[in-house]
This record gives structure tokens, sequence and C-alpha cells, in this order.
């Protein structure tokens, strides 16, 4: 294993990128089962199973690639950033994907008609902004303020309920401690409550605390929030509950994704959150190698996330911005018919006795 000592930034924010398509295709499968009937169907043994043994990603990683794909057109220049996101949504949904959250399928036709990004969100309080907001963590671990106005860019653009915005704040945060590595866990979850000020929120940073204290699994948290059936979209389970899993299990990739994914519901979210936040803390080379090379994508390839975090890294040493990577887009249409087609099959089957 890698030590912590001798990672780069460029290896740490190839964690981000590369471990939310590995948790997200890992429990892409597995989306919306509860977490009996995934123990009765896979027997706890987690491996690719989308399509002929290899996994495929879904809207959380890509939206994860928009987000550095904006990092690096626009550098730290907020309203760069803005409309570059804005238009990569829009483009996205062009391209026919699968599986839409229906938040951010409002937002998006919203800028379609002619709405500016900081009108475009709706008051929605999913998950759709937490799983993209690890990267900004990751590229911004050394500037909290820019890191909270980034992240806020980015979750107002399509959903206004701040539980969003505290939710992938949270995990901006936790990305930020993993790549910084300078603060005790302890010390960090102290903090975990500055970042939104609801009953809720501080309920939940109470119970996580505590449950780490006291060593309680990943599971037993997931039950404690009534989510013993599964983890529903709602940024306040499914977040909580990667966050725990990274935490309980920071220095083991492994044992985060698949207890977070044991718990089912909302699999390939919550285990996108958790690789992401795994990924920085360990970095590219301590991601299990069998579930890299079982994950089928182009044109958006592990190849070409590599080369984002690459010029992430390159770009926060220059301080100005490199442009993003170039592929072959048009693509991108026929690998989602692909992955439509594929998930028609899979919900299909769970029609079957």
């Amino acid at each position: 294993m890698q030590t912590e000592s001798t990672m780069t930034l460029h290896q740490q924010l190839a964690g981000v990128l590369i471990g939310t398509a590995v948790g997200d295709a890992l429990g892409l499968p597995a989306e919306g089962l509860s977490r009996r009937r995934i123990q009765r169907k896979w027997k706890g043994i987690w491996k690719h199973r989308f399509l002929f043994g290899y996994g495929m990603c879904s809207d959380d990683t890509e939206h994860t690639f928009f987000v550095a794909q904006a990092l690096l057109s626009c550098g730290d220049d907020p309203a760069a950033f803005q409309r570059s996101l804005a238009w990569k949504l829009r483009f996205w949904l062009l391209g026919l994907p699968a599986g839409v959250g229906f938040a951010t399928l409002r937002s998006i036709i919203k800028l379609w008609m002619g709405f500016p990004p900081s009108r475009s969100g709706v008051f929605s309080a999913g998950n759709g902004p937490a799983m993209r907001s690890a990267i900004i963590g990751a590229y911004f671990a050394d500037q909290p303020e820019k890191r909270r106005l980034f992240v806020s860019i980015s979750t107002k653009m399509t959903h206004t309920d701040p539980k969003a915005e505290t939710a992938a704040l949270a995990v901006a945060e936790a990305a930020a401690w993993a790549v910084n590595q300078n603060e005790p866990v302890e010390a960090w979850l102290g903090r975990l409550q500055e970042f939104g000020r609801d009953e809720e929120w501080l309920s939940i940073c109470q119970r996580v605390v505590e449950f780490y204290g006291e060593r309680k699994s990943v599971q037993e948290f997931a039950d404690a929030l009534g989510l013993g059936k599964g983890v529903s979209g709602y940024a306040y389970h499914s977040v909580p509950v990667a966050l725990y899993a990274f935490i309980r299990h920071t220095y083991d990739f492994r044992s985060a994704v698949v207890a977070a994914l044991d718990c089912g519901g909302d699999t390939d979210t919550v285990g996108a959150i958790v690789g992401a936040l795994c990924g920085a803390r360990l970095g590219v080379a301590n991601i299990p190698n069998q579930w890299c090379e079982r994950v089928w994508e182009w044109p958006r390839s592990f190849t070409l996330l590599a080369e984002a975090a690459e010029r992430l890294a390159e770009q926060k040493h220059s301080q100005s911005p490199l442009g993003p990577i170039r592929y072959f887009w048009p693509a991108v249409v026929l690998r989602n018919i692909i992955f439509t087609v594929t998930v028609l099959i899979h919900g299909s089957a769970r029609l079957l006795p």
C-alpha cells in the first residue's frame, strides 16, 4: 500500500475521480434494492454485475467529471465555473442519459428555457449536489472559502433546499480533510456540525460522533437513522451513511465501499461518495485493481479521468486555467443507448420471482 506521505495531489485527485466511478459502478446494479434482497440475491459478494461481468457508471460519475472539466475551464473564477458547469449539464441532457433525478431534470430544463444558473435550481433536498462535490473539496483543499463558494454554486444550480447544500458541503469538507491529512478524525468530527445549523443536521452529527466513538458498524448507524431497508436519496440519509462508512474504514477502500453498499437503497450514489472520499485519502493506487479493471466506460474512460486529474493537479500549481480534456463526445449517445437498454433489462429481471 502506498503511504500517505508519498502521495501527490495528482494521485489523490485521480483517487477521487476513479474512486467515484468504481463505487458508482459497483453499486449501480443494486440501486433501489433493500438490504435483505441484496444479501439474498448476491450473498454479500460485491463485484461488477451490470453488463456481462463488467460495470458501467451512472450520473454520479458523469457529474463529478463535469465539475472537474468546469474547474479546468475556469480555474478559480466562480462566475466562469457557474457558466461552464451549466452548459455541461445542458448538453448532458441532450445525450439522453438514463435515470436523471427529477430535481436535476427540472433544473436543466429551466436552464434551456433561459433561466440563469443562479435561478435554475428547484426546491429539493436530494443528493445530486453531494455526489459531485468531493472533487471540489479535494481541488480546493487548501482554500476553505473557495470550496464553500464553489459548492454553493454547484448546489444551487439544481437544488435550493439548504439541506442539499449542507450535505454537499459536508462531502467537500470530508474530501478536503482527506487530502490535507493534517487533523485527527475526532477533531474533524467535532467540526461537522459547523456545516449546517438545522436541528436535523445537528442530531445527525451527534449520532455520527457517538457511533464512531463506540466503533459501531455502518449498518448499525444506518439502522439508527431508520434506514434498515435501504438508504434513500434524501441528502440527510445518503450523505451521513457515506460519511460514516468513510470514517469508520478510512484506510481500507474495499471495506468502506462494501459496508456502505451492504446497507442497500441508493447504492450507486452512496458508493460513489464513499469511493471518492476513500480515493482522496488513499490515492488511486490503493483502489482494488479487480474493481478498476472490470469497469467498461467509453468515451469517458478511466484513462480520461486520470488525465483530468493530472491536469487539475498541474493547474493547481500553475494557478491558471489549462482547459478541459478533449474527447470524442458524440459517442456518448451510443454509450447511453447501451446503458439504457441494460438498465431496462435489469429492471425487468427484478420483476421475475
